[in-house]
């Protein structure tokens, strides 16, 4: 079975997109795997679906699967990436897009210059929602890795978000605190983990270790659940800009009871080609 793709890439955070709509295709957990391989396949960190929405009031649904070929609820970079492949490929014109996700509905915004505005939905801290566990719900928690008591906040951003902050993400231990926290008896769903480098008030820079891929360039969810903890730490205000390793990202939000966060960033189309499955 021979099907088309696209590759495209957020910040560097990478996709393989297919459009079921067009073509039928039925990808295995072993297809995906295949595909994701950066030496035997075409490369990405995840793998994205477009599929038709048979609800009137929703225009897509969007599916997601890591580099392992397992299924998760959301990403930031790839919500952008979808907007801007729906466009490309003449599969909508709208400049509001209406998507269902595994985690609920998202809208994606297409602004002037070309950068996608996507409503990532409210915070969600309820430990059941991350899904986490502790004794109680708190803006801080201690978690033991390699012996030792580290601090986190914990979110979901539609998928499950650790975040801690560091003096410097350069020197962060990103690969190994990652992969521990990552299968962490405490996350029943698996965990992204973010270190985060506070710059000032409306600045930080970050580096995630994504469940399923390992450390990507950025993750826009990442970025989303960085800004939300940092905030309510008291260590950042409303708006801001987050660094990461592939580029920028500007996010919004309001600590008020449902408020959204906002995401601001570029999407960007690489290749195109055909696969056999």
């Amino acid at each position: 079975m021979k099907c088309r793709f696209v590759k495209m890439h957020g910040l560097g955070n990478d996709f393989v997109v297919f459009d079921t709509i067009r073509q039928s295709i039925d990808l295995s957990k072993i297809n995906m795997k295949a595909i994701a391989d950066r030496r035997f396949g075409v490369g990405c960190d995840q793998i994205l679906i477009v599929e038709q929405s048979f609800d009137s009031k929703v225009d897509f649904n969007y599916r997601i699967f890591n580099a392992d070929g397992s299924e998760v609820e959301q990403c930031g970079n790839g919500a952008r990436c979808f907007a801007r492949f729906v466009l490309d490929e003449n599969l909508s014109n709208k400049s509001e897009l209406v998507v269902s996700t595994k985690s609920g509905i998202i809208r994606l915004y297409v602004e002037n210059n070309g950068e996608i505005r996507v409503n990532m939905g409210a915070p969600r801290f309820k430990l059941e929602e991350i899904p986490f566990l502790a004794p109680a719900q708190n803006t801080h928690y201690k978690i033991d890795v390699c012996e030792e008591d580290l601090i986190i906040g914990a979110v979901s951003m539609g998928n499950p978000h650790a975040v801690t902050r560091v003096e410097s993400v350069d020197r962060a231990p990103v690969d190994l605190f990652g992969k521990i926290l990552e299968s962490h008896p405490r996350f029943p769903n698996r965990v992204n983990v973010g270190f985060m480098e506070v710059v000032d008030f409306h600045h930080i820079r970050l580096r995630v270790f994504e469940r399923g891929s390992g450390e990507t360039l950025a993750c826009g969810t990442g970025a989303c659940a960085a800004a939300v903890i940092g905030h309510a730490w008291g260590l950042l205000g409303e708006e801001v800009t987050v660094s990461l390793r592939g580029g920028d990202l500007k996010i919004l939000w309001k600590n008020q009871p449902d408020a959204p966060v906002w995401m601001i960033g570029s999407a960007n189309r690489v290749f195109e080609g055909f696969l056999d499955i």
